[in-house]
């Protein structure tokens, strides 16, 4: 497998070096030079697969050889110790719960076989590799557990201070041992831009082995794949003639991209549904065809507050205008008061709990489908689990879940983290430090 920097279709690198790169030199997103079309029976019998073995195959066909089939193989085995199933709301409408996970949010997929794969590639080195991460809520706390007790892997998680929920940040802040939690004063944004700047820093580069396990990082990325297929794999043969539409709730739009990718693998995706709260650079540049990055805009669903981001950068290499993108995305945004009414609703007429993210989802694809019909499979992805966000759920006046026992545990620990400026000198100070 070869990638290219977003950058310049010329700065191309091995899996191995994108992996551990995370961030190309030149500041561009690493993305493969092929999505190669997947064997012509594989969604047929990816019907009487497990999860892992259609994993397996997806990324064997991605990977072209990059990987001994044997280590691919234990990679995923030991990753994907957990499913995502397809739960059925009615007749054509379907949660996709990703929050099976031990830190209870999509994110562990992504995190558990990043960890897994660098370890892999790095079992004989001897320098140690630090892991920056920039994290608005569920991502940090998926990576410390992905890498916790890693020998020769430290941990730095940035998050903005005072903007993820209480429950995300204990466990953000409760994880020690090889992991740091850094409080930054700012928004997710500049935790962000403090990575990045990171990465690009020649000092900083001699001292460690720096990689991401954000969604920039290609190997987060490509494992959000293989849920998108399960889903598939999950719909009863009745509904297969109808259109397939994928509502996804985003922020740095990692998880969107992983469909697209899908799709361009062959997957039968009639559309995405790119959803955001009012934090909509995504749905507007679809409406109007220029990106225009802002200050993030705090919000109920802080996992996507997100004023720039990231993997755009993909998916304007995947498609090149904005009118290809229009073809297979539609964007929607929706704001806090249409957020908690959205979680209403779900509850009304399903009994289903729904968190703020996962509730935007569903708004997307309900306002999809008043255009197109309901002559469709529509499928939202639930990106948590909704003890998560207890205070939304009240906020909404539905009664709150049950606190998951791991959930439970985290919250009685003590929080350890360190208060720190949005300047990229006082970063890099502490990280010489250490």
């Amino acid at each position: 497998m070869r990638l290219y920097s977003t950058n310049n279709p010329n700065y191309i690198v091995s899996l191995r070096d994108a992996v551990l790169q995370g961030l190309a030199s030149d500041g561009g997103l690493f993305f493969p030079t092929k999505l190669p079309k997947l064997p012509p029976d594989f969604f047929r019998l990816s019907r009487i697969r497990s999860f892992q073995e259609v994993a397996f195959e997806a990324a064997q066909s991605l990977f072209q050889g990059a990987l001994l089939n044997r280590d691919l193989k234990a990679i995923i085995e030991e990753a994907l110790n957990f499913d995502a199933p397809l739960v059925r709301l009615d007749s054509t409408t379907f949660m996709l719960e990703l929050f099976h996970g031990e830190t209870l949010a999509f994110k562990d997929f992504g995190a558990r076989f990043l960890a897994r794969l660098m370890k892999h590639y790095l079992q004989d080195s001897k320098q140690e590799t630090l892991i920056l991460v920039a994290t608005s809520g569920d991502t940090g706390s998926a990576v410390a557990h992905g890498f916790l007790g890693m020998d020769g892997f430290k941990v730095c998680l940035l998050y903005p201070s005072g903007k993820v929920s209480k429950i995300q940040e204990q466990q953000l802040t409760t994880v020690g041992g090889n992991v740091i939690a850094l409080e930054v004063q700012g928004t997710f944004d500049d935790c962000q831009r403090l990575v990045k700047q990171a990465f690009l820093d020649s000092e900083l580069r001699e001292r460690f082995q720096l990689s991401s396990a954000n969604s920039i990082n290609i190997a987060r990325l490509i494992p959000q794949m293989f849920y998108y297929l399960r889903a598939y794999a999950q719909l009863h043969h009745s509904v297969l003639s109808k259109p397939l539409i994928f509502s996804v709730p985003s922020g740095n739009f990692g998880n969107l991209t992983a469909g697209l990718f899908a799709k361009h693998m062959g997957l039968p995706v009639s559309k995405f549904i790119a959803t955001t709260n009012l934090n909509d650079i995504v749905p507007k540049f679809l409406e109007s065809g220029r990106f225009e990055p802002k200050p993030s805009i705090q919000t109920l669903s802080n996992a996507m507050d997100v004023g720039n981001p990231s993997n755009f950068a993909r998916m304007l290499a995947l498609y090149g205008s904005v009118e290809n993108m229009r073809e297979e995305i539609y964007g929607a945004s929706f704001t806090d008061e249409e957020t908690l009414e959205g979680m209403r609703d779900i509850y009304r007429r399903y009994e289903y709990i729904a968190e703020p993210h996962t509730a935007i989802g569903y708004l997307g694809l309900e306002q999809y489908r008043k255009q197109i019909g309901n002559d469709n499979v529509g499928i939202v992805l639930a990106t948590a689990h909704p003890a998560k966000f207890l205070d939304a759920i009240e906020q909404a006046g539905l009664t709150p879940p049950a606190i998951p026992e791991r959930l439970a545990l985290a919250l009685q620990k003590p929080k350890q983290s360190v208060l720190m400026p949005n300047e990229f000198f006082a970063l890099k100070a502490f990280l010489m430090a250490m």
